[in-house]
């Protein structure tokens, strides 16, 4: 059984304002950077096979923060990367329903295949992501892996994982820079 660790990225300033992130490419944050210490404390005694992480620069700087002690490279993959959220990135959150009234209505309707005006649904996002779970698993049998993502897509992924209805994707989205352990494979 290959099993994973799953690390959304710590925190950015965008997080502490409430700003739609999605596939904007932020920087950690000082309270990220105590995350990440934190996140390398409680990891210490875990030897990951490999690393894994998106390509954007807040889960990189926390993959790699972790990887350094274990002296292995960072793997890096864009479909690990945050649901694109098109127009409605930078935005505040609660802002969005007002400035998008119509996309917005049309998301509490259809969460699952609606999307913000230039953006994917989480159907495109589960179609993206979850494919590169099955492969780095057949590729580590038995493995420990460090997965270094973001809040939705390992909230998609842990729906998959769990068997629950994707519905619960965004109340499975993790805290920032807090491990959660899965086991994949019979």
């Amino acid at each position: 059984m290959t099993r994973l660790c799953l690390v959304r990225h710590a925190r950015t300033d965008w997080n502490e304002q409430g700003r739609w992130q999605g596939q904007s490419d932020g920087l950690l944050n000082a309270l990220g950077w105590q995350q990440v210490r934190e996140l390398i404390r409680e990891l210490a005694g875990e030897q990951f096979e490999a690393v894994y992480s998106s390509d954007l620069r807040r889960a990189r700087s926390t993959a790699r923060a972790v990887a350094r002690l274990q002296h292995l490279p960072v793997q890096t993959d864009a479909r690990l990367r945050e649901i694109n959220l098109g127009e409605w990135e930078g935005q505040l959150g609660a802002e969005i329903p007002l400035l998008y009234p119509r996309e917005w209505e049309e998301r509490q309707r259809r969460p699952l295949d609606s999307h913000p005006p230039g953006g994917e649904s989480v159907l495109d996002l589960a179609q993206r992501a979850l494919p590169f779970f099955e492969e780095i698993c057949a590729r580590h049998p038995g493995g420990d892996l460090l997965v270094v993502s973001h809040g939705l897509l390992l909230g998609v992924y842990l729906c998959h994982v769990l068997r629950l209805p994707l519905e619960q994707s965004y109340a499975r989205i993790p805290e920032n820079a807090h491990p959660i352990f899965v086991e994949f494979g019979a």
